[in-house]
């Protein structure tokens, strides 16, 4: 961390229990009697001021000098206990010679006279340190039977500084916080009414159990998690191209509505993959591990991103269970922490058996599928394991026939020449290769799926009298070729030969080792040069095949000459030969066709081999190549083509999810020296937890410690942080600020908890409950803390402006995303379906224009995807959805545990103007039309209960009839205006309503959807 990235960090602290203003108010309250905490009064000073160059950071440490460690500041005399005037420490910051002033006046921080005395008091009283309080495992307070935990400990605090705690609010603004905290959508008017009505002890609780309950709770608890773990669709760095990720959103949604154990939900993500028990779940869950940015640029250095990998996942286990910023340990030690570069490293070490590309396309991933495809595909697995018994069932007779034939061809092979190409011309451009055997390959398919080859060979013959083309299969071509279709199959559409001086050699007749139905290989000499026409040889392909060619006089050559041979292919569809080699004979009796082709080498070699002395394998392997040959065979082969195919289109069709898969040898790990990842001489790490965490015992294994070993630490109760980190960003979520403020940072420049009593009280009960969620969820809000009005007394406003000890509740702007979600309830146009695929809602054309390789045209959903939830909005990293972006959505490039909380003009010319909320303030006016009564001050007070859950006062309702009266009549004159406002969206405009009408009431919902009280939580 640097030290202008450390003063910003103090700066965000001002006001707060950190302070400035808090120091000096410790520093004044501080008497000679009164005992000086160092973790309280004295460490955020030196941390602030000193430890950049006398702290933990050995590289950057000057002078020697260490003030984070007691004995070694006693060593160097910085400290003398009990004698502060023997401290240098006391000497240095009192000086007034500014060449041994400490802090230095160019470091551009001063200590204050209070602060100065602050530390004289401290050593005096015989500078006693203190562990750092995040990293002392916590300790659970008592509380009397009966009493709520939190409300106990939060009004002991306020008794202690002379504050009371405010009255219940009252059930209306409950019922809206509770809904919006617990599910993130407002409640429905008849909810509120029945729950005001509802006089009984159990009515608040009983409507708590509900949202609990409601399967929507864990799409508002996802919200969070998805930021701080920072989830996305798109892999982020250059490209910023798609991934297959979103199962991981819906095994985070899964996770909360079910109540899963924190302390599981945890090993899932981390380890999932190495759990005894790991099944589909677990292994979505360890999709964690993959949500980092990754690239696909073509020049990007393997090292460079291996290195960054390993930095993004130490960083985000720093953030999401340890509140730590591990990452400043990643160049040199931490200058304010005890974390070494070693830790990182070694943390690092951890996930360095992810198998996984480092550069280049991500690959689909594991199959997800629900459990309707999942019967399905088991039932479509059985259909192939059936037919693929049946086809594969011994057939003596059959293997004897083509073992027979396949003995005559290679005896008849001594009878030909293999031809040389001397020229080879592919007339769609596609370039032709020729290898030692003699065989010609294609690299690609033809542009239009058509082709003519025209191969050239040097001839010095006498008396040829036919020709051979041997079609041959390859591992690299579709469906093992010999063709480059998708199921291997070529047409050959006409075969002819051209003598040096382009005259037609006449071709007598062809015969080949196999015909498909309707493409005999005689018609190859036809003259039809279009459409499918000629020989092919679909239903036995993925094996030699060969047509022979007779020549009508045999060809004498006087001296050497050459012949063109030309291959014409235009049945489309890619049908052109991908593998094949051209020869010739003298021999009359070899010119037609054997009734097996020629057999690939491998098959041959392995033919010799007597009958009696093959090995299992062998036998299995011929077995395999005379089914796949047996023309005998095309039905059984058509149907476990037709089952496969059914099988994998099926599949195609199911959703994938990126996952932890462990290799069987990790990558190296080295320290990188100043985070150089071009430096290769650092030293080896292997996967250690870290040490200033850990006890040795931890370290002591035969074996090298996995992820699974990480998270087990990560949930222990030798961790003192996952507890604390966890609850505190709870907290933040239900009173608006953590008790400790940073919620990414428990380390020296974060915060100390402003009740830590009650912060450690609440970590204890987490794990004390089995890590239950929901337990902590609802002591949270059945507590009076929770349930108090948000308004501020004026003894609050100067006591507690921050609302930091709790004797009040907070009010503050919903998520980007609910804001979203609001709007489409209100309006009734919100699809409450749960999960699924990521969706595109409206977005300004062009804003992807900048998108590159490849440039993307953004498409948005039609039909029920336009109206999901928020949560469910594609999350393009680099281009986040510009409505998302004004609300404070945070790009998810990094971890993010605390979103900004702006107020700009964007919001409100986004809730004003965006598609969205146009469309749902005319879904809501056409609700109003229709639902609201029949009179404008009733239909008023309606739309008043829909959006905010009261009536309306007499100020809104006048405001509200003279707008309604404006737009009224602007929209009589000018019906066009009214047609085209109404036109905006993908739902249509009923056309039972008045257009000008209709018109005048959308704009009035515009107003309503934009209030700040209907996307305030207070």
């Amino acid at each position: 961390m640097t030290v202008s990235k450390a003063f910003v960090r103090m700066c965000r602290n001002l006001g707060t229990a950190l302070s400035v203003p808090a120091i000096i108010s410790a520093a004044v309250a501080a008497t000679a009697a009164q005992k000086i905490s160092y973790n309280r009064d004295i460490r955020p000073v030196l941390s602030d001021n000193c430890f950049f160059c006398h702290g933990p950071d050995q590289n950057k440490r000057k002078g020697k000098l260490r003030l984070d460690v007691r004995e070694e500041a006693i060593a160097k005399l910085a400290i003398v206990p009990g004698k502060p005037d023997e401290s240098k420490l006391i000497q240095r910051i009192f000086t007034t010679d500014t060449d041994d002033l400490m802090p230095p006046p160019e470091s551009h921080k001063t200590l204050t006279p209070e602060q100065k005395q602050l530390f004289r008091r401290w050593i005096a009283q015989g500078a006693e340190y203190q562990k750092h309080w995040a990293y002392v495992p916590p300790v659970k307070p008592s509380v009397p039977t009966g009493r709520n935990g939190i409300d106990f400990l939060v009004q002991k605090r306020l008794k202690e500084i002379g504050l009371q705690p405010s009255p219940e609010a009252d059930r209306r603004t409950l019922a809206r916080r509770l809904c919006f905290d617990l599910i993130g959508l407002p409640p429905k008017p008849e909810e509120v009414a029945a729950f005001q009505e509802d006089k009984s002890p159990e009515a608040y609780a009983r409507l708590v159990e509900n949202l609990l309950a409601s399967p929507h709770y864990g799409e508002r608890m996802a919200i969070g998690w998805l930021d701080v773990v920072r989830f996305a669709d798109t892999i982020g760095y250059h490209s910023d191209n798609p991934r297959n990720i979103w199962p991981y959103r819906d095994y985070v949604i899964r996770s909360f509505n079910e109540n899963k154990r924190f302390d599981q939900f945890t090993r899932e993500q981390l380890a999932g993959d190495l759990l005894s028990n790991s099944g589909l779940e677990q292994k979505v869950g360890s999709a964690f591990n993959r949500l980092l940015l990754t690239t696909e640029e073509g020049g990007a250095q393997p090292k460079d991103y291996e290195a960054r990998m390993l930095t993004d996942r130490v960083r985000a286990v720093g953030t999401v269970w340890l509140g730590q910023t591990i990452g400043c340990a990643q160049c040199h030690d931490h200058k304010f922490d005890p974390i070494t570069s070693r830790d990182f490293y070694s943390l690092g070490a951890f996930f360095a058996d992810i198998k996984e590309p480092i550069i280049g396309r991500r690959e689909d991933g594991m199959l997800v599928p629900d459990q309707k495809q999942a019967a399905e595909l088991a039932k479509l697995d059985s259909e192939v394991t059936r037919l693929q018994r049946e086809y594969e069932a011994p057939r003596p007779e059959l293997a004897e026939r083509w073992e027979k034939a396949a003995l005559e061809a290679i005896a008849a092979e001594t009878n030909w020449t293999l031809l040389a190409p001397e020229k080879m011309i592919s007339e769609a451009g596609v370039k032709l290769t020729v290898d030692e055997d003699r065989i010609i390959s294609t690299e690609k398919d033809p542009k239009d799926g058509k082709d003519t080859y025209r191969i050239t060979v040097k001839t010095n013959w006498n008396s040829v009298v036919g020709f051979r083309l041997e079609a041959l299969s390859a591992a690299k071509l579709p469906g093992h070729g010999p063709g480059r279709a998708g199921d291997g199959n070529f047409i050959l559409t006409e075969f002819s030969v051209e003598d040096a001086n382009t005259n037609r050699i006449i071709l007598s007749e062809a015969t080949a080792t196999f015909e498909a139905t309707g493409f005999p290989s005689s018609s190859t000499l036809d003259g039809q040069q279009e459409g499918k026409n000629g020989w092919a040889i679909k239903g036995v392909t993925g094996v030699e095949q060969a047509i022979y060619f007779a020549v009508k006089e045999p060809m004498v050559n006087e001296g050497e000459s050459s012949v063109t041979f030309v291959i014409q292919q235009t049945g489309g569809g890619n049908q052109v030969l991908g593998r094949f080699r051209l020869a010739a004979t003298t021999n009359p009796s070899a010119v037609r066709a054997p009734k097996t082709a020629l057999p690939r080498p491998e098959i041959v070699e392995l033919l010799k081999v007597a009958a009696k002395e093959r090995t299992e394998d062998q036998k299995q392997k011929l077995a395999a190549y005379q089914r796949s040959a047996a023309p005998e065979l095309i039905d059984e082969r058509h149907r476990v083509a037709d089952a496969t195919k059914a099988r994998t289109d099926f599949e195609a069709a199911v959703p994938h999810c990126l996952v932890s898969v462990a290799a069987d040898e990790p990558r190296t790990v080295r320290t990188l020296p100043r985070g150089n990842w071009m430096i290769e001489s650092g030293e080896i790490m292997q996967p250690a937890l870290p040490a200033y965490l850990t006890t040795s015992a931890r370290h002591a294994h035969d074996r090298r410690l996995n992820r699974l070993d990480l998270a087990e630490w990560i949930v222990s109760r030798e961790n003192p942080l996952t507890a604390r980190v966890f609850v505190n960003r709870l907290w933040k979520q239900f009173f608006g600020t953590g008790l400790s403020k940073v919620l990414d940072d428990f380390g020296m420049q974060g915060e100390p908890p402003v009740n830590p009593e009650l912060l450690d009280w609440l970590a204890c009960e987490f794990m004390d409950s089995g890590w239950d969620v929901k337990h902590l969820v609802r002591l949270i809000v059945n507590s009076h803390a929770y349930k108090q009005v948000s308004t501020a007394s004026k003894q609050l406003q100067t006591r507690d402006p921050y609302n930091r000890e709790l004797a009040r509740q907070s009010r503050w702007r919903i998520e980007a995303e609910l804001v979203r979600d609001n709007a489409l309830s209100i309006a009734g146009l919100l699809v409450p379906k749960i999960g699924g695929p990521s969706v595109k809602p409206y977005q300004p054309d062009g804003y992807w224009e900048n998108l590159n390789f490849p440039t993307r045209t953004y498409e948005a959903d039609r039909g029920e995807s336009q109206y999901r939830r928020g949560l469910y909005t594609w999350w393009q990293r680099s281009f986040l959805h510009p409505s998302l972006l004004a609300f404070d959505a945070p790009s998810r490039e990094e971890c993010t545990a605390e979103r900004n909380r702006s107020n700009i003009p964007q919001q409100a010319l986004a809730l004003l103007n965006d598609p969205t909320y146009v469309e749902a303030a005319r879904a809501l006016a056409a609700r109003i039309l229709t639902e609201g009564g029949g009179d404008t001050t009733v239909r008023i007070k309606w739309a008043w209960q829909q959006a905010l859950s009261r009536a309306p006062r007499a100020d809104e309702m006048s405001t509200v009839h003279a707008l309604l009266d404006k737009h009224l009549a602007e929209y009589r004159q000018d019906t066009q205006a009214a047609e085209s406002l109404l036109k905006v969206g993908l739902s249509p405009a009923s056309k039972d309503l008045d257009p000008a009408e209709l018109a005048a009431w959308t704009n009035v919902a515009r107003v309503i959807l934009n209030l700040h009280e209907t996307i305030t939580r207070s």
